[in-house]
């Protein structure tokens, strides 16, 4: 991997600071109700270097929204490829993405809250580089599925598809349960959920 100089580094900074400056001020006060001159100044940075890294206040959205989708990908790609059983992996996916979740609520609920009615021209792009990236996901996650199927570990009763879509689906049910009462309604244990999954409700 190829070292970085003192320069790019900087920038890298220089760009993570305002990233989360930007972040906290669209948490706290709504999207639309927030200037870049306000970025700005809760970074300690001006305008001038804003606009050096972001072509405008909806470039500077996205790339927050980018960035956590990519954090995802990347953790939840990484627990389901490693190596070794097939229902680990699945326990270690739903327990990582769990924790990251909660670890980029901010982020998570900026999202949901402003693509209910910012302007398309903001979504537009982002949602279909979102959708890309988590159609991927999902194929990833049907191969381990796949997998166990071959090996005789799982019935084949859907597609492998369709149960990466099932499982992902109802662990996201249960984190936006949480994400709307914490306390009424904590994220469960990894291995309830797979039991729901792989055993139902049936006596």
């Amino acid at each position: 991997m190829e070292k970085l100089s003192r320069k790019e580094k900087e920038r890298l900074q220089q760009k993570k600071e305002i990233l989360e400056a930007a972040l906290r001020l669209f948490s706290e006060k709504g999207y639309h109700n927030v200037s870049m001159e306000q970025i700005a100044k809760e970074a300690e940075f001006s305008v001038g270097m804003l606009y050096k890294f972001f072509k405008s206040k909806e470039d500077l959205y996205r790339s927050i929204i980018k960035e956590v989708a990519e954090r995802f990908q990347k953790a939840l790609t990484s627990a389901i490829e490693q190596e070794g059983d097939e229902i680990e992996k699945l326990r270690n996916y739903l327990r990582i993405k769990g924790r990251l979740f909660k670890e980029n609520l901010p982020a998570i609920r900026l999202y949901f809250a402003e693509t209910k009615g910012i302007s398309f021209s903001i979504t537009a792009g982002l949602e279909k580089e979102l959708r890309i990236q988590y159609n991927d996901f999902l194929k990833r996650l049907s191969k381990l599925f796949k997998s166990a199927i071959e090996k005789g570990k799982f019935k084949k009763i859907l597609e492998p598809f369709y149960l990466a879509v099932a499982l992902d689906s109802i662990s996201n049910s249960f984190l936006f349960l949480w994400l709307e009462d914490p306390s009424s309604h904590p994220y469960p244990d990894p291995d309830m959920i797979l039991k729901i999954l792989f055993e139902g409700i049936l006596p």
